[in-house]
């Protein structure tokens, strides 16, 4: 959910996983991707992602003052969310995409980067190690309690 400054809900993004099938995802109808979900905090940097999911997966991963920072997630790899966060937020001055370690998401990174390079932003590409940054704490996760095992002596 994506709220406004009077703290009005104006995006939604719906996500269907299942066990067999295909999933789905998108935004919901009627909805302003302009107001994606997002968290603002005091620093000049903003921190793009294709999706919720793995906005708040990097912010578990890597929790250290999170607070002070700037996120958006894109809900795909449009980047109506992140112009307009740095025009409603002009101390935000460098960018860090983190969109999905795929064909899709290096594209995007590259086309949006270029945009902001020609309106003087700083920016710089943030890779995951597995497809996106949920994977990358998934597999974080698994390794911590495959290692939680008792050694018989």
């Amino acid at each position: 959910m994506g709220y406004d400054e009077n703290g009005v809900p104006r995006h939604a993004h719906k996500r269907g996983l299942y066990t067999e099938g295909t999933g789905f995802k998108g935004n919901v109808d009627s909805c302003d991707p302009n107001y994606s979900f997002h968290h603002i905090g005091t620093s000049n940097r903003l921190y793009v992602f294709e999706a919720p999911i793995d906005l708040l997966s990097y912010i578990t991963l890597h929790p250290q003052d999170w607070q002070e920072h700037n996120y958006v997630a894109l809900c795909g790899v449009g980047g109506h969310a992140m112009i307009w966060m740095l025009e409603q937020h002009p101390r935000l001055r460098q960018v860090s995409f983190c969109l999905d370690n795929d064909e899709a998401g290096h594209k995007a990174s590259g086309r949006l980067k270029s945009q902001l390079t020609e309106k003087g932003y700083v920016s710089e590409r943030l890779i995951s190690q597995t497809k996106d940054w949920n994977d990358d704490l998934t597999a974080a996760a698994q390794q911590r309690h495959s290692g939680l095992g008792m050694k018989m002596v």
